[in-house]
């Protein structure tokens, strides 16, 4: 870690939240959008972190990020909602997604809401967390259009994207269960991540462009691209798929067809169910059940070397508060990037330095 520099969470957000409006996004825009990426971070996924800012100015140059772009009603019909991201920051579109969906739950018991077109939304429990925060239940569908980095079950080369599943369940009193994970063995910014640290992937997680195993990260970083594998098998391939459809097709938008076609470098499709547990009926169910089965799912005694046994969303808050307390590890690599992100923007280096101390 040596070479890592250690940055506090709020000068890092507002050092990305300069870059950010320097690119003429209004201050709730570079707001919205550095805080979720810090968040990503003190959440330790530094895949959907911070480090997502230069493909994000790269977007916005070539045409494929639209800034101060709000999400579109498409159709309303209370419990069914159709939303056009219009290729704005995910990080703005999401939200108001999320505060749309939240208050027809409210009002009819369940939202189901598609989404599509937003630019890369992020870390898709950021979503889950705000719907919990308004007591709701939150399910979450998300395909990728981008160019293709996970092979399917048996392929050897990419066709899809990494294609997150998300579940959201709030708890009374005590912090939420968030199950959020990509159908690949590994998030594609894991391999970006790791490739900027100069380290090795596991065994099993990736193929090179011949479509043999290899542990270099450089194949699905720069060409030949090779793909990363999906997780759990022909299991995690099936997700995916079903992440594809739903998540692209069922939510109004598109699914990959092909080879990116370079205009945009990642769209996001979501189908997102959000449920109201107290018009459900269940709410007090949920609340005494939750926690009966998290104390036995908890209670089986720890394998070696394992600690404890956690839930869902339990080593993400541990990170946070870590980092919180530690500040946020970026690699020289990554900030570098960083800063030639800010330059493109019209900030120099020593603007973007001074401002993240």
């Amino acid at each position: 870690m040596a070479d890592y520099r250690t940055i506090k969470a709020e000068p890092l957000t507002n050092a990305i939240r300069a870059i950010v409006k320097a690119g003429g996004s209004s201050d709730r825009e570079a707001e919205l959008v550095s805080t979720n990426l810090v968040e990503a971070n003190l959440k330790g996924h530094d895949s959907h972190g911070v480090g997502m800012i230069p493909r994000y100015v790269q977007s916005v140059v070539n045409g494929g990020l639209a800034v101060n772009q709000h999400v579109k009603i498409v159709l309303d019909t209370g419990p069914l909602l159709t939303l056009d991201g219009l290729t704005g920051y995910g990080q703005v579109i999401g939200h108001e997604a999320m505060e749309l969906a939240a208050d027809r739950a409210k009002r009819n018991g369940v939202c189901l809401v598609g989404l599509s077109n937003a630019h890369h939304i992020g870390r898709i429990g950021h979503w889950a967390e705000q719907c919990i925060d308004h007591g709701l239940v939150s399910i979450h569908f998300v395909n990728v259009i981008s160019r293709p980095i996970v092979a399917p079950w048996g392929g050897s080369d990419a066709r899809h994207g990494t294609n997150p599943f998300c579940v959201g369940i709030p708890r009374a009193g005590k912090e939420p269960i968030v199950l959020d994970f990509a159908t690949s063995r590994i998030a594609q910014g894991k391999t970006r991540v790791a490739h900027n640290k100069g380290v090795e992937l596991e065994p099993g997680t990736i193929i090179d462009n011949e479509g043999k195993p290899t542990t270099n990260p450089r194949y699905t970083v720069i060409p030949p691209h090779g793909a990363i594998l999906p997780f759990g098998e022909h299991k995690g391939s099936g997700l995916a798929l079903v992440c594809e459809i739903l998540g692209g097709a069922l939510s109004g938008g598109q699914v990959v067809k092909g080879p990116s076609d370079g205009k945009y470098n990642v769209l996001n499709g979501m189908l997102s169910i959000v449920i109201d547990p107290t018009k459900l009926g269940t709410a007090e169910n949920l609340a005494r059940e939750v926690e009966s089965f998290v104390a036995w799912h908890t209670g089986s005694p720890p394998a070696p070397g394992v600690d404890k046994v956690k839930i869902a969303g339990e080593p993400e808050r541990e990170t946070k508060k870590k980092r919180l307390a530690e500040g946020i590890p970026v690699d020289p690599t990554t900030w570098q990037e960083i800063l030639e992100a800010g330059k493109k923007f019209g900030l120099d280096q020593a603007a973007i330095e001074k401002i993240a101390g």
